[in-house]
C-alpha cells in the first residue's frame, strides 16, 4: 500500500479524502494535523498521524511518503502564507525525498484571478502555488473544484481542462476525484476543472487528454 500525506486532513473536504483513503486497498493515509487533539481523533480511528504546520519546517511530515494530497486551506484568514507559501514548502520537502505525485486542490478561478470579483487574494495565491508545483519536476495532477456544497456526492462530474462556467460540487465528489488522481494510471501534469456532472468519475479522468512531457 502507497502513503499518502494528506495536508488539510482536518478540513470539511480533507476528513472525506481520509476516509475514502482508509477504504481502499491501495492506499494507506497520513493525516497531517496542527494540533494534538486533532492526532488524537484521527488515531482513535485508526488513521496515522504527523503533527505538522504548513508555516514551519516540514521537512519531518513527508518520511516515508508515496505521494501527497494538499487539500488545506486557511479559510481566507491567511491566504499568503497557508495557501500560497504552505503549499510551496511542502511541494519542496517533497521534491527534496522525489514522492510519486502531488495532487493539489486548487479552485476554479485560480487561472485567472485578476478577473475574479471576489476572493481574488485567495485566487491569486492559488495560482502562485498552483504554478509552482508546475515548475517544481514532480508529477502533479492539480483539481479545480467550483463552489463547493455539503450534498451527497453522486460519483459523477463534469470534468474539461477549461469548463467556461460557474458551477457547484459537493466536497464528497471533490474528495472522490482527489482520491482517483492519485492512481498510476491517473492523468498526471494535468489541470482540470470540475462540476457536479454526469460522467462516471473514474470515466471523466480516463477521458482526459493527459500532456506528460
Amino acid at each position: 500500500m502507497e502513503h499518502i500525506l494528506v495536508a488539510g486532513a482536518n478540513g470539511n473536504t480533507g476528513k472525506k479524502v481520509v476516509h475514502l483513503l482508509k477504504s481502499s486497498q491501495y492506499f494507506n493515509p497520513i493525516a497531517m494535523v496542527r494540533k494534538e487533539e486533532q492526532r488524537k481523533k484521527f488515531e482513535a480511528d485508526g488513521v496515522d498521524t504527523i503533527v505538522a504546520d504548513l508555516t514551519r519546517d516540514l521537512t519531518t511530515a513527508v518520511k516515508s511518503v508515496d505521494k501527497v494530497l494538499f487539500a488545506a486551506g486557511s479559510g481566507g484568514e491567511n491566504v499568503v502564507e497557508v495557501d500560497q507559501e504552505g503549499a510551496k514548502r511542502l511541494i519542496g520537502v517533497s521534491k527534496m525525498v522525489n514522492v510519486k505525485k502531488f495532487v493539489m486542490l486548487s479552485s476554479m478561478g485560480a487561472d485567472q484571478p485578476e478577473k475574479a470579483k471576489d476572493l481574488k487574494a485567495y485566487l491569486q495565491a492559488k495560482h502562485n502555488a498552483d504554478e509552482h508545483l508546475k515548475e517544481s519536476g514532480l508529477r502533479y495532477t492539480i483539481v479545480r473544484p467550483g463552489a463547493l456544497n455539503n450534498d451527497e456526492g453522486t460519483g459523477k462530474i463534469e470534468l474539461k481542462e477549461k469548463l467556461d462556467k460557474e458551477g457547484e460540487i459537493s466536497r464528497a465528489d471533490v474528495a472522490q476525484t482527489l482520491v482517483k488522481a492519485l492512481h498510476d494510471d491517473a492523468p498526471y501534469n494535468v489541470t482540470f476543472e470540475i462540476l457536479e456532472g454526469n460522467t462516471l468519475i473514474g470515466k471523466a479522468l480516463s477521458e482526459l487528454n493527459t500532456n506528460v512531457s
